[in-house]
């Protein structure tokens, strides 16, 4: 499966036995965006986000693990942008803008879960050898979790690219969902009983909530794309985004998930008709959805030619 990486993007992952971070880097800088639904969110400055808030671009997305614990990686991911001088600058001082999501993992006895050091290491090993599948920040990451952990499947992260008139939209997605993953009508990983799957959103449906666990999920994302949109524009992709969750996952956004999806572009292509660029967000982040449960998915990645005459 071909995945394209948008110019003036970088991303990096780092993880253990248990739980890992993705950091997703714009370093001298993206227009961003971001749409929070469910409720159980974990987030980091989100709100400047927001199309009337003065900040114009952010330099990276960080999706981590640990639950609230893991939102201290995206301090490990300020250091080294600040260290090499990315980030905005005032009164002498340089505040690298790094924004993010976590999802629940703390699937263990024992605490497990990302520091400042996953964070920083995770930019560490961000440029050309890049993967997705049970790494980063969908290391412990698991979907249908309906009937508890021992009936639920293994998911991880995934990515897809949908390029449309000259525009590159790409979805990379860590997907910890209580819900179903399907492909059209078929689901592929989920909730598990003695005959296959139960079908988590018919139970609900059924009013079977006696039968069912309820726990700790979410799922987050970043779209990132080349298209040249303002910060209203951005927003508007990472929310219609959340239309591709709610095609690939049954049930979703329910108050036992999170699910968080950003979006960065760099800007860099025009846009003919903003509504194509929407539906490619859409399409990419199904797929990218669907494909963090495939274990025999193949990457092949391919970074903009342009971009590798600015990378340093």
């Amino acid at each position: 499966m071909k995945i394209i990486i948008p110019r003036g993007f970088e991303i990096g992952h780092y993880e253990d036995e248990f739980t890992g971070v993705t950091a997703i880097l714009a370093k001298k800088g993206a227009v961003g965006g971001c749409d929070q639904r469910g409720g159980a969110p974990g987030t980091r400055e989100t709100d400047l986000l927001r199309p009337e808030k003065m900040m114009q671009k952010i330099n990276a997305v960080v999706l981590s693990g640990g639950s609230a614990y893991g939102l201290a990686a995206s301090c490990g991911v300020m250091e080294w942008l600040r260290e090499r001088g990315y980030g905005y600058k005032t009164a002498g001082k340089i505040v690298p803008i790094v924004t993010g999501a976590v999802l629940f993992d703390l699937n263990q006895k024992e605490y497990h879960y990302p520091t400042a050091e996953y964070g920083f290491k995770a930019c560490q090993n961000a440029g050309r050898q890049l993967s997705f599948g049970n790494v980063g920040a969908g290391r412990g990451a698991t979907v249908g979790k309906i009937r508890g952990l021992k009936n639920a499947c293994k998911s991880g992260i995934g990515a897809a690219t949908v390029k449309v008139a000259g525009v590159t939209v790409t979805a990379i997605v860590a997907v910890n969902a209580m819900g179903d993953i399907v492909d059209g009508e078929r689901i592929i990983a989920g909730a598990k009983g003695k005959n296959g799957f139960i079908d988590t959103e018919k139970c609900l449906a059924g009013g079977e909530v006696a039968k069912l666990l309820f726990g700790a999920n979410t799922t987050i994302g970043c779209i990132l794309t080349d298209a040249s949109i303002d910060k209203v524009g951005a927003n508007k992709l990472a929310s219609i985004s959340h239309n591709g969750l709610a095609r690939a996952i049954r049930p979703v956004h329910t108050d036992y998930d999170g699910d968080t999806m950003f979006c960065m572009t760099s800007g860099k292509k025009p846009v003919l008709n903003f509504a194509i660029i929407q539906s490619a967000a859409v399409e990419a982040t199904r797929q990218a959805i669907v494909n963090s449960v495939r274990e025999c998915c193949e990457y092949d990645i391919i970074f903009d030619e342009e971009d590798s005459q600015s990378q340093e």
